[in-house]
């Protein structure tokens, strides 16, 4: 069969380190009848060990040539589609259970679609993705550091995020011109009830001026809403932690 060209438009780099997808697999281990899912298959560097311990596997591939090269395989479900139009929720019904997501994240749209699972995320059991190793930095950020900012709190308030191992550009082929990592995302067992809507809106007009005090930004939001709670607008965006953001949003009234 010819030989596949990695595609552009689709940010495909095919992972061929043999190292690293070992290590990769030991993070994830896949158990036999686990509901996995893979997000961008590709030649299948990460589906091949993966399966060969699950032994069913669910793959999600907008590439037309790959999804036809995966459909011939039995123990492939194969879902030929944008992975921000699949609906995860759906897939666990299903299968009757949470599932595992895993997947090397196209770099052009990393963000996207870690913002469409986290709608998806009370069907999710656990997720572990390769991405620029710049994004995990920033999903994993604290407080007081310059990583730390919309990102890292629209995913921290909803996950536990650990970043676990790095890979450099040469176990691509393509190499990319970034570093990569592995991060690991668990769903919090009992996350905090919130308006996720307002949470968005609320990180957003605070980091929309991230060099200034928040009176600047997040000072004027508030005064257009009713019983808005106390809250420490000498502050930056940067040097608020998860925790007072989402305060913030549980005390807020109706605009």
């Amino acid at each position: 069969m010819k030989a596949h060209q990695p595609r552009k438009r689709f940010g495909q780099h095919f992972l061929t380190d043999s190292g690293v997808i070992d290590d990769i697999v030991r993070c994830i281990d896949p158990q036999p009848g686990e509901p996995l899912v893979e997000i961008g298959p590709g030649l299948g560097a990460l589906t091949n060990p993966v399966v060969a311990r699950c032994r069913q596997l669910t793959v999600i591939e907008l590439d037309r040539d790959l999804a036809t090269r995966l459909r011939k395989r039995s123990e492939l479900q194969v879902v030929e589609a944008d992975v921000l139009t699949v609906d995860f929720t759906a897939l666990a019904a299903e299968r009757g259970r949470k599932l595992r997501v895993i997947g090397n994240l196209p770099y052009n749209i990393s963000s996207p679609i870690l913002f469409h699972l986290l709608q998806h995320v009370g069907a999710v059991e656990d997720q572990h993705f390769m991405l620029q190793k710049e994004v995990v930095r920033r999903m994993a950020a604290q407080p007081c550091s310059k990583d730390y900012g919309r990102l890292s709190v629209m995913l921290q308030w909803r996950y536990d995020i650990e970043d676990l191992l790095d890979v450099p550009p040469e176990a691509f082929d393509p190499p990319p011109q970034v570093d990569s990592a592995i991060v690991r995302m668990l769903p919090l067992l009992t996350p905090p009830k919130l308006d996720t809507k307002l949470l968005e809106e609320a990180v957003a007009v605070a980091f929309s001026q991230r060099r200034k005090l928040l009176r600047h930004s997040l000072g004027r939001w508030l005064e257009a809403r009713v019983d808005a709670p106390a809250f420490d607008l000498q502050r930056r965006a940067e040097e608020v932690p998860v925790a007072d953001y989402i305060a913030l949003v549980q005390g807020l009234g109706q605009p």
